[in-house]
């Protein structure tokens, strides 16, 4: 289920977007200031945020500046270009002015949540270990390592297909049109390279060797 926070100091509007959000499936989060939503934020990570820019305490602005990694949207009673055009560059996904029709609020509340499904779909996991296929970031828990080429192809290859054995043969023919650097004799290399990458961050080794054959992830 979705978590959609509210952050509006207006009581009605605020009870208005609780009910019809509910209706739709959607769990909810609410704060009536800005201070408060930095605190709610703290303990919650909800999917989407709508936001008031007309607040007490810190304004919306100032509250869009500390988010990172949620699409918002905001909904404000400020009609100007300019104002929407600041939020817009600052951040803010979307831009609705109030009073709004809900139909309206809805469908752009699921475009976003869509979008941010296919950002997800992109994160391939296995165990501790995190690889955008988009930015090629890689994370083994909270810390990021930075692979090469090769060594990144290699380990998504292995991530894709966690619980096979990797042959050689199999390896090189599928990381070629990537790292066209990789040969047989250089692979025990750049395998042995995002071993240390990976087990310097962890302290595990998650690849293992199959003799003879060619590589796996390792399942302990």
């Amino acid at each position: 289920m979705n978590i959609i926070a509210i952050i509006d100091d207006d009581v009605y509007i605020g009870d208005m977007l609780e009910e019809v959000l509910r209706k739709e499936g959607y769990q909810t989060l609410r704060a009536y200031s800005g201070t408060e939503a930095i605190l709610m934020l703290e303990k919650n990570t909800p999917d989407l945020l709508l936001l008031d820019l007309m607040l007490p305490g810190l304004s919306g602005e100032q509250v869009l500046e500390k988010i990172q990694d949620i699409p918002v949207i905001v909904i404000s009673a400020k009609v100007d270009v300019q104002d929407k055009v600041q939020v817009l560059m600052n951040g803010a996904v979307d831009y609705l002015t109030k009073p709004f029709a809900v139909e309206e609020l809805l469908a752009r509340i699921a475009v976003q949540l869509r979008k941010r499904e296919v950002v997800k779909s992109d994160i391939i996991s296995w165990k501790e270990i995190r690889l955008s296929t988009v930015s090629h970031e890689i994370f083994v828990g909270d810390h990021e390592t930075h692979l090469t080429r090769t060594e990144y192809a290699i380990l998504r290859l292995l991530m894709i297909n966690p619980e096979q054995v990797i042959t050689k043969s199999t390896l090189l023919e599928h990381i070629s049109e990537e790292t066209p650097d990789c040969m047989e004799s250089s692979l025990k290399v750049h395998m042995s390279n995002l071993r240390k990458k990976l087990r310097d961050l962890s302290g595990k080794d998650y690849i293992e060797t199959v003799w003879g054959i060619g590589f796996k992830l390792r399942d302990e």
